[in-house]
């Protein structure tokens, strides 16, 4: 991936492809993973979530990335802009705000759905925007694990730091916003 890295940055038109070739299916798996935690119903699929990402990253015209770290720490914070905003968008007044769907089941009994993801989504938001700026690595690891669905090893390797001190930052950071967001 670097390699196809250097070659974009040098100017080379099929190295775009190339490297959306190869992230592709990676992408997608994290997307897919990031919206299997979704409330059931929701419409964004993993391959629009990714499609938009890749835009969003810049499309046919990708930046200088400098290594696969920054590609995917990028990838990570793209989507996590995604699904903020699909979540503000949902809470908005002229989307009927806190107003939840009620569905009727076969026997005509109301279901009541339960506390909403996008809820949940917002609190993590802004309780990670606090520790960004107390602890910008630590809020980098929660991004990468909690937003783009890699593990504790592959988010250590992307952040350049061991598997120990991201097992510790990751205990830490789980521990600060369950009490930030619990306030």
């Amino acid at each position: 991936m670097t390699l196809i890295l250097h070659q974009i940055e040098s100017g080379d038109p099929k190295a775009q492809e190339r490297l959306l070739e190869l992230v592709y299916a990676e992408l997608r798996k994290l997307a897919a993973s990031k919206l299997s935690r979704e409330l059931a119903g929701q419409t964004l699929q993993p391959t629009a979530l990714v499609h938009e990402a890749w835009l969003r990253l810049g499309g046919d015209e990708q930046p200088a990335w400098q290594n696969r770290a920054h590609f995917f720490g990028a990838a990570a914070e793209a989507m996590r802009r995604i699904l903020i905003d699909r979540a503000r968008k949902r809470h908005a007044v002229r989307h009927g705000g806190g107003l939840e769907r009620v569905n009727l089941n076969a026997t005509g009994a109301i279901e009541v759905p339960g506390p909403g993801a996008d809820d949940e989504l917002l609190a993590v938001n802004d309780a990670l925007d606090r520790l960004a700026l107390e602890h910008p690595r630590k809020a980098q690891l929660v991004k990468l694990r909690y937003f783009a669905g890699l593990t504790i090893e592959q988010a250590a390797e992307t952040l350049a730091i061991s598997t120990p001190t991201a097992k510790r930052d990751w205990t830490f950071a789980r521990a600060w916003l369950y009490a930030a967001i619990k306030e």
